[in-house]
């Protein structure tokens, strides 16, 4: 006898976060793979557009209007996606932006505006979703993190902040529902090539890279795609039961070292051995 029941055939996803990025990806992505998907955002319309193009390769999809900073909405969201889509079997939580300063030149203000949305929002729509959960005896709540969670990096201070809390928080939740069936997961992406945060400014963003680079944080150019994040987020979804996938890290692989590069490369290090 299995110690678990199987993960049923149609598992309903709710993805809050879902009108771009790496949220509009991983909405196409969980599509793709069989999940009937709730997108949840603020630019509901934007997630119309998405779910119109997803419903046009075969997948099924509806957009809902989800602000993780307001309780009614929140509410309306999981109520709405119960009563089209079934109960939510899959929550990925990934609503957000991002805030670029340093610590001594943003105020209060906008230092908590992150900690509403990463943590306290995680957390609301994480809330809204767990008694259907717990009482069916499976579900899986699936974080979005950061790698800045992990290594902080300057002028990032309130975003990161915001992340490593919600790491905190995704822990408390593996040990408090372990034995519930409920799995809770976090994946942390490195740079990568979103809206988020790169639509600001040069005198915010320049800075910041100047600073990256002295700290060692800015080893090459590339960056990851939102479909990276998604491909990762649908397999921490389709993880059999009997296991989960507690912390998953992503980073962008480096370009391809020339051929001179390498050999200048073996050259310095047989220098620093002689």
């Amino acid at each position: 006898m299995p110690r678990f029941d199987p993960l049923p055939d149609r598992r309903p996803a709710l993805v809050a976060g879902a009108s771009s990025g790496i949220g509009e990806a991983t909405a196409i992505a969980l599509a793709a793979h069989g999940f009937p998907v709730a997108l949840g955002a603020r630019r509901v319309e934007k997630c119309q557009e998405i779910v119109d193009k997803i419903r046009a390769d075969g997948g099924e999809a509806i957009a809902v209007h989800l602000d993780v900073t307001d309780p009614d909405s929140v509410k309306s969201a999981v109520e709405q996606t119960t009563v089209e889509l079934g109960e939510i079997e899959v929550l990925v939580a990934g609503a957000g932006d991002t805030y670029f300063g340093k610590l001594d030149a943003i105020s209060t203000e906008e230092f908590e505006s992150q900690i509403q949305i990463h943590l306290i929002g995680a957390n609301r729509v994480a809330t809204a979703v767990l008694p259907g959960m717990i009482e069916r005896r499976r579900g899986d709540l699936i974080f979005v993190g950061s790698d800045v969670a992990l290594r902080q990096r300057p002028h990032m201070g309130a975003y990161g902040a915001a992340k490593a809390a919600l790491v905190a928080m995704v822990t408390n939740y593996q040990m408090e529902l372990e034995g519930t069936g409920v799995r809770a997961s976090i994946v942390h992406p490195g740079p990568t090539k979103t809206a988020m945060g790169w639509s600001l400014p040069a005198e915010l963003i320049g800075p910041a890279l100047e600073d990256w680079a002295k700290w060692g944080q800015a080893r090459h150019d590339y960056f990851l795609r939102a479909a990276d994040l998604a491909r990762a987020i649908t397999f921490v979804a389709e993880t059999p039961r009997g296991g989960f996938i507690a912390s998953m890290e992503l980073q962008p692989e480096a370009p391809l070292a020339s051929v001179k590069d390498r050999q200048q490369l073996k050259v310095d290090k047989e220098a620093l051995n002689s």
